[in-house]
């Protein structure tokens, strides 16, 4: 079996535990993950199954879509609910004046990594120094808020979609905001709603799939993370020329294309440069 599968990803799991969890599932040790998710965190995982795994490069740098609360009045350790409370006051902000921060926050921005991250400093994962009550100097990064909307302000706190780029740290976000709005604060909820082309919609509980009797019947083929880009069905002669890595002219715009062969198999995604196709991963079975 190979594919990919969208799984709503429960509280409480890390992606790791997910990933190793399928392998025994579709009984592969070729299993991947498109962005990881922190255990607060639930919604759209995609997972990468045996030969779709040639796909998970890709996918790094989808866009993200999260709806996230923002706890106002409290900072933490890791930037979420679930750390060690550092500040603690008592906040209260009209819809107006969170609107004129959250106008900073939209577009190119630099974002300081949090500590509690898996990034590395001189070999080491910043989380690890952290449990050790280490903290180290980072150096702040850029990421790209395509959205970031209010959707309400509740008595949990303020909740927010946020539509971002790969990178994108969103309990720093939320601490960076509150921050902004003199008061503190860290991120209490987060749902990813959308990877890439994959919705929330389309994702599958993962407890639904491990009572499944029938987990294969949930991948979804690989062309499908593609399916913004045009399909293209290649003549006998074209496919053979494709499969040898051979690039060969044909009559379409520059841009990206899916490719299939006569057969309905999906064998490539290509770019169109110069009036040549062009390879740039191939997925037919070998």
């Amino acid at each position: 079996m190979n594919g990919i599968v969208i799984i709503d990803k429960p509280q409480g799991w890390t992606s790791q535990d997910v990933t190793a969890r399928l392998r025994r599932v579709f009984n592969t040790r070729r299993i991947g993950h498109g962005g990881t998710l922190d255990p607060l965190a639930t919604g759209v995982l995609p997972v990468f199954v045996d030969r779709a795994t040639r796909g998970v490069e890709f996918f790094e740098h989808a866009e993200k879509t999260y709806e996230t609360v923002l706890q106002l009045g409290i900072t933490t350790d890791t930037e979420d609910i679930t750390g060690t409370v550092l500040t603690e006051c008592d906040a209260f902000v009209t819809a107006s004046q969170l609107e004129q921060v959250l106008q900073k926050f939209r577009g190119d921005i630099m974002q300081v990594p949090p500590m509690y991250s898996a990034l590395k400093v001189n070999g080491q994962k910043l989380y690890e120094l952290a449990r050790k009550g280490k903290e180290v100097e980072r150096q702040p990064r850029p990421v790209t808020i395509h959205e970031l909307t209010l959707l309400g302000m509740e008595a949990e706190g303020i909740r927010l979609r946020v539509r971002c780029s790969k990178g994108t740290y969103i309990r720093t976000l939320c601490k960076d905001i509150g921050e902004a709005l003199g008061c503190g604060g860290c991120m209490k909820e987060l749902r990813r709603i959308q990877a890439g082309e994959y919705t929330i919609e389309e994702a599958v509980p993962l407890e639904e799939l491990l009572a499944s009797e029938d987990p294969g019947a949930y991948l979804r083929p690989v062309d499908s993370m593609f399916r913004q880009y045009e399909a293209v069905t290649l003549t006998e002669n074209q496919e053979k020329r494709c499969r040898n890595g051979v690039a060969f002219t044909m009559n379409l715009p520059e841009g990206t294309y899916r490719v299939y062969a006569q057969s309905g198999e999906f064998l490539a995604l290509s770019h169109m440069v110069d009036g040549k196709l062009t390879t740039v991963k191939s997925f037919w079975a070998v």
